[in-house]
């Protein structure tokens, strides 16, 4: 496998006016992951994605996809990525079938037996009219055309829109099979849970600027969390006050309820320094509870007027 980058962007910079929608964006997404994507609205997700597919010009910086320049070599590009827009735009008159096949045809051909494949996994119809079809059952068309030429690199924009639980698990295994297979996927989602359960590593991007890239698990860990400790004997009120990220602690008699954040070896060391530990248990950190906590002093960055709702639309 090619140890070039997937994706990959350096000082990338969007201007709309005064209203800076991308703040010197350093990213890089490995081959071989899915990357999960995460913002409010108006933080910079979508202007990121279409930047990096040269469907807007960037103010500065740069853009590179499977190491090809995305502007410079964007028809190359074309033929190596597949790409799910948030507003995908489809004529209601056509049936999937015939959508999927203008699709085909702007590649130069695809395997229908994959196509036919990915239809059968996510349950779609393709013989009727996408105008007759309800919001999910049209996702499917638009995720069966960003799968269908089996690409290098997959980029999704709230992929999940509409689709029932059962078809989203049906997308999260096809998800870690692309991942599997050493190709790449990003995904922008605002449903927290469905990039917990996918993404290998998360990125955090809030006012325009990546304020953290981070595996799930290493996020996780690090999140404050209850953890509630029975001894053998009795525990002092004080016995964990010089634990860093321990707060809100609560003994009664033999048992200890706390909150934490950071590591559990640092406390589980004070826990059985000198200490029975009978029992532990701890409330596992979400995903969401992470995420909200970058954004807990202030709400979703307000979206300058002078930029379209699709341009910095999250």
């Amino acid at each position: 496998m090619s140890d070039t980058p997937a994706i990959q962007t350096v000082g990338l910079t969007k201007d709309y006016g005064d209203f800076r929608a991308l703040d010197g964006l350093d990213l890089e997404v490995r081959r071989g992951e899915v990357f999960g994507f995460l913002g409010p609205n108006g933080a910079g997700k979508t202007t990121m994605i279409r930047t990096i597919l040269a469907l807007l010009r960037p103010t500065a910086g740069s853009a590179s996809i499977l190491g090809m320049d995305s502007h410079r070599q964007a028809v190359e590009i074309r033929r190596h990525i597949g790409y799910l827009p948030g507003d995908l735009s489809m004529y209601p008159n056509l049936t999937g079938h015939d959508t999927l096949t203008y699709f085909a045809n702007l590649r130069g051909g695809v395997d229908w037996s994959v196509v036919n494949g990915l239809a059968e996994r996510l349950d779609a119809d393709l013989t009727k009219k996408v105008g007759d079809h309800s919001t999910g059952n049209r996702q499917k068309i638009g995720l069966i055309q960003a799968f269908m030429n089996t690409p290098d690199v997959i980029i999704m924009d709230e992929p999940s829109t509409g689709l029932d639980p059962l078809v989203q698990q049906e997308f999260q295994a096809m998800m870690r099979e692309v991942a599997a297979a050493g190709r790449t996927v990003f995904l922008s989602s605002h449903t927290l849970s469905e990039v917990q359960r996918a993404a290998h590593r998360v990125g955090i991007i809030r006012g325009g600027l990546l304020v953290d890239v981070e595996s799930v698990t290493d996020l996780r860990s690090k999140a404050l969390r209850t953890v509630e400790m029975a001894f053998a004997d009795p525990v002092a009120a004080d016995a964990f006050s010089t634990v860093e990220g321990v707060s809100n602690v609560r003994v009664v008699d033999r048992t200890v309820t706390l909150s934490f954040e950071g590591h559990m070896q640092a406390l589980i060391a004070e826990a059985t320094s000198g200490r029975q530990l009978i029992d532990i248990s701890t409330g596992e950190a979400d995903l969401e509870e992470i995420f909200l906590a970058y954004y807990r002093t202030d709400g979703p960055d307000d979206v300058h007027p002078a930029a379209t709702d699709a341009e910095v639309r999250a």
